[in-house]
């Protein structure tokens, strides 16, 4: 029997966040016999049982209701963490990692108790190599707080997942967001990782130091643990690609009669290999709701909004084709700018896409789900979608990075209202199938966490799953390792 109790059974209706958040305590005088000897290697300040701190590191930004952990640990290193983890795993307690909070399918949550290690205290960019674009980071450092660290180096790191998460963080949920049509996700932009496993010993993914811009040595154990969303490990530094920054810069927006003129329109821009660096779709309920929340003109029509990279020379030349396949596509509106001030404008509608959405029912809480499928099954997957929305009396407005296939439905709903939460969660169902059914994934960019497990066995087959949970049980055989989540 372990120290701490079973968490309550995982029910299978979306747990929204409702009233106080649920606690799960540790068996009496299960805590205070590790709790001294975790404030042995991260002092006073690094320890706390305090019920507001506990709640706090026990929910992301998911529906998914609070699961608080029986102790939160603050390390300042990489031996920090190793030793904690050595006291963890001696006395068989959870470990959930926690960076910034920004996850959004609850895979922070303490489900069966244990110990909770918040890294935000381990913020140092460690080793930037400018001639060879790449950088070493602590797990607290941020997107936004790496790029103003670079702001006069001419570099950055453009995976933009939307939020200012941590890039640690990024990799343990292999994000993405709106700039991997040109710059791929998470995957493709790590060199290396250090992690701590459930034992305390701490492995190099790629070798100690190791940032080689490619590799064919051996498995790749560096992106064993992308994706791994905390499961066989802490990931407590990561080595990442840079880019420079581009010369130039344009934005441009183009209304279409159809999503499958819009879809037609993302193809054919490809195809041609224009310098496209994002290319985003609102549908019509999304531009009409980011109209009304920011006083703009759009069409209410499907909507693509496109950014360039490249030369100021290259520009005009890449924004000249695109106009051409957009026109030809049935693409009207075309408007283009290329100084800040204007992009910013042509771009307000999607950036506040999100809070848009909230405003079309006030008071309601918002809901994002994601699937991402083959790019010629969007036209028929986002039309079968929003038929469904209207059918079951769901407020969803639709976002997409169109470039990968991987769309949003924004969902607006009550969570007080018990009707609705089964519809919408009976919604979220049929649509991660019916992107399974147009051979695509259940998840593009959010990850498994605890709301999608039972679909990544559908996805991938009894015989994967099999494959993962063997590799989980050689470097976590106790279940250590934020348990309850991915597997």
């Amino acid at each position: 029997m372990t120290l701490f109790r079973q968490a309550l059974r995982f029910t299978s209706r979306l747990p929204f966040i409702c009233g106080r958040c649920r606690t799960y305590s540790a068996q009496a005088g299960a805590v205070e016999q590790v709790v001294s000897a975790f404030r042995c290697v991260s002092g006073d300040e690094g320890v706390s049982v305090a019920s507001a701190v506990r709640e706090q590191h026990g929910r992301d930004e998911s529906v998914h209701r609070c699961r608080p952990p029986d102790v939160v640990v603050f390390p300042r290193s990489v031996e920090e963490v190793s030793a904690l983890a050595k006291i963890c795993h001696q006395h068989q307690l959870p470990i959930i990692p926690f960076g910034t909070g920004t996850g959004l399918e609850g895979g922070v949550g303490a489900v069966k108790g244990g110990v909770c290690f918040s890294l935000r205290k381990m913020e140092q960019v460690l080793d930037l190599h400018q001639e060879d674009f790449d950088v070493t980071v602590e797990p607290g450092v941020t997107r936004k707080g790496l790029n103003s660290y670079l702001r006069d180096t001419g570099l950055w790191f453009p995976v933009d997942p939307g939020a200012d998460a941590s890039l640690c963080g990024m990799a343990a949920t292999s994000a993405s967001g709106t700039n991997a049509v040109r710059y791929g996700t998470m995957r493709e932009n790590v060199l290396n990782l250090e992690v701590v496993l459930a034992d305390g010993t701490v492995l190099h993914t790629a070798g100690k130091g190791r940032r080689p811009r490619k590799t064919s040595a051996g498995y790749n154990l560096t992106n064993l643990f992308v994706g791994s969303e905390g499961t066989l490990g802490i990931i407590t530094k990561a080595t990442l690609r840079l880019y420079g920054i581009p010369e130039s810069m344009v934005s441009a927006v183009c209304s279409f009669p159809s999503v499958q003129s819009a879809v037609d329109s993302t193809v054919q821009i490809l195809q041609a290999g224009v310098a496209i660096a994002r290319i985003e779709f609102l549908d019509d309920v999304m531009i009409n709701a980011c109209n009304r929340f920011n006083n703009l003109s759009y069409a209410v029509t499907p909507t693509l909004f496109l950014e360039f990279h490249g030369s100021s020379q290259s520009m005009k030349e890449q924004v000249s084709i695109t106009e051409e396949i957009t026109r030809d596509n049935g693409g009207s509106d075309f408007a283009w700018a290329e100084d800040e001030e204007t992009r910013g404008r042509l771009w307000k509608a999607r950036h506040d896409a999100w809070y848009a959405a909230l405003a079309l029912r006030p008071g309601c809480k918002a809901y994002s789900t994601d699937v991402c499928v083959p790019i010629s099954r969007l036209p028929q997957i986002i039309v079968e979608t929003k038929e469904d929305l209207i059918r079951n009396n769901i407020t969803g407005p639709i976002a997409g990075h169109v470039g990968d296939g991987n769309f949003h439905c924004l969902i607006v709903l009550d969570p007080n209202d018990p009707d609705e939460v089964q519809r919408v969660h009976s919604f979220t169902e049929r649509l991660a199938r019916r992107a399974l059914a147009m051979d695509g994934t259940c998840t593009g960019e959010h990850g498994i966490g605890l709301g999608k497990r039972a679909l990544l066995r559908e996805e991938v087959g009894s015989l994967a799953m099999e494959v993962m949970l063997g590799i989980k049980a050689t470097l976590d055989p106790k279940n250590l390792m934020n348990p309850g989540k991915v597997l």
